[in-house]
């Protein structure tokens, strides 16, 4: 899986790089992913509580996207990998599903 991070408006840390690249690759087992894009910004306000990540998994079929938001880049990289493994979890149950003629 290929890995883009951007950091909008600042300079990722290499330790934020890391911290990504290392949740991200635990994502790989839920599916075929050919590249994830991750954004990182801050809101509009520059607030400390206004820290967002976004991920967009590069799929077959249908692109996967999740925003977050939280005080730090770290949790709100964690939530959205949460809310992306949740996603596919129930994409693969659809498919079984499927199968079955269910």
């Amino acid at each position: 899986m290929d890995i883009i991070i951007q950091s909008l408006g600042f300079t990722a840390s290499e330790n934020l790089e890391v911290f990504i690249n290392e949740r991200m690759s635990k994502i790989e087992n839920y599916g075929k992913i050919i590249r994830a894009n991750v954004k990182l910004f801050q809101g509009s306000k520059r607030d400390s509580n206004d820290n967002y990540c976004e991920i967009r998994l590069e799929i077959p079929g249908n692109d996967l996207f999740v925003k977050k938001n939280n005080q730090s880049f770290e949790t709100a990289v964690m939530e959205a990998i949460e809310a992306l493994q949740h996603i596919m979890i129930k994409e693969k149950e659809k498919r079984i599903d499927k199968r079955r003629g269910g």
